[in-house]
């Protein structure tokens, strides 16, 4: 079994870390650490040990701990080299697709470029759980810094391909604003009207957004559905390509 600990470093950029513990093995892993005190304070409180650091990508506010961690830790930095010089020291550079155990757990690595170059997802069919770093996030996806839109609408539509029970965890709490820019996209929309409300009520009582999950991803995140025909319709582009609408819906929360 893996217990998952969301970990709110809102001072850094918004972000969210996490923390996986495999029951069993009493093995823990973090993911995305762009500062090591929340993650140092997270373990202190329940008297874990770090045994990993998994990187999705190699940007300062997911990579800026790795360093103090290791050192405080002697954690072992997982992550992908591939078009990333800049990552910090690897223990195992990861193939942009493959797996590796943690307990007796699979977990899926995966290439999802659009955001950042050699951005990679992991996956954990087991615990239904997908890190994403920056590439889905909760209504919406990461910026395209070092991608392109094909680039991006590939990684998603493939993530979007996971089961919808799967439990998305975002890097960051942008979800309120996303939810804003969501809802001039599809404005009748009512499973969005109707998160619009869940997520004010979590931010104004300070809750976590984070995770989501990807059936309701899937049923609100505009960058997902790029490719309905009522998304389409509402932006006029009807007969437009999947990634014509994509680059569309990526260009007006840009300027939103």
């Amino acid at each position: 079994m893996l217990e998952i600990v969301t970990v709110p470093a809102l001072e850094v950029f918004d972000n969210y870390y996490f923390l996986i513990r495999d029951t069993d093995t009493g093995k823990t892993a973090a993911v995305d650490c762009g500062g090591a005190a929340p993650v140092l304070a997270a373990l202190e409180a329940r008297g874990w040990d770090l045994d990993e650091i998994w990187i999705t990508h190699h940007h300062w506010d997911h990579v800026g701990g790795v360093a103090g961690l290791k050192a405080e830790t002697a954690a072992r930095v997982r992550g992908t080299r591939h078009a990333a010089p800049n990552m910090p020291p690897l223990d195992e550079d990861l193939p942009q697709e493959g797996s590796f155990r943690f307990g007796a757990h699979e977990v899926q690595v995966l290439h999802v470029p659009g955001h950042a170059n050699g951005h990679i997802a992991f996956y954990i069919p087991s615990a239904d759980a997908l890190f994403s770093g920056d590439s889905l996030m909760a209504l919406g996806c990461g910026r395209l810094i070092e991608g392109t839109a094909e680039e991006m609408w590939t990684s998603l539509t493939r993530l979007r391909a996971l089961p919808r029970e799967t439990m998305v965890y975002s890097g960051h709490e942008y979800t309120l604003g996303n939810a804003r820019f969501a809802a001039t996209i599809e404005p009748g929309n009512a499973a969005l009207k109707a998160r619009i409300a869940e997520v004010e009520s979590l931010r104004a009582e300070g809750k976590p957004t984070v995770p989501s999950s990807l059936g309701l991803e899937c049923d609100t995140n505009p960058f997902l559905r790029a490719d309905t025909a009522s998304v389409k319709s509402a932006l006029d582009m009807a007969d437009a390509p999947d990634v014509a609408v994509f680059a569309e819906i990526r260009a007006r929360k840009d300027r939103f």
